[in-house]
């Protein structure tokens, strides 16, 4: 089996300032015909800030889909063209005033495969140091300093809902404790 879907037609339906949607008309390996929607999307980064003391530092900020204020790490939307590792310590900048002597690759995770294009960059900033926030406009987080331990334990007693924080802790605490 081939396992590969040959794109036929493709509709644009909604151009955005976050994403954009297509409907796209696939042929299945079967010779069959199938209707896709997709959402595309630029993609983004989240970085784990973690101090020599063993803390992370994360953010609270209302999520408007769910209608709920959500524990995250620090993140943000890639501009098109940006380079991940730049936008990240951007990010770590902005959200909770950092800069970080270094900032390690984590890997990505493709937070919703079935109609989404999102790409999501994840990294590990040590060495932090700290001065102003320079939130984006419209942007309202409070900054949430915690001892990693329970950053994992909330993620592991499904107390932070957010797939890339969930992923970049974890990723984060097995490569902490190797």
């Amino acid at each position: 089996m081939v396992l590969k879907e040959k794109t036929l037609e493709v509709e644009e339906i909604f151009k955005g300032k976050v994403f954009d949607v297509t409907l796209e008309k696939a042929e299945l390996e079967n010779g069959q015909q199938a209707m896709r929607e997709l959402i595309h999307h630029n993609g983004g980064v989240c970085v784990v800030p973690v101090d020599e003391e063993g803390n992370v530092y994360m953010v609270k900020q209302f999520r408007y889909p769910f209608k709920e204020v959500l524990l995250e790490v620090p993140a943000g939307k890639l501009e098109k063209g940006e380079n991940h590792r730049e936008c990240g310590v951007r990010e770590l900048k902005e959200e909770i005033g950092a800069t970080a002597e270094s900032v390690e690759y984590l890997g990505c995770i493709y937070p919703t495969v079935a109609y989404d294009t999102e790409i999501i960059h994840m990294y590990l900033a040590r060495g932090l140091s700290f001065g102003e926030q320079r939130l984006d406009e419209g942007e309202f987080v409070d900054v949430v300093k915690m001892p990693f331990s329970q950053a994992f334990d909330m993620v592991m007693n499904n107390e932070i809902p957010d797939s890339k924080t969930q992923t970049a802790i974890l990723k984060t605490y097995f490569l902490l404790n190797k």
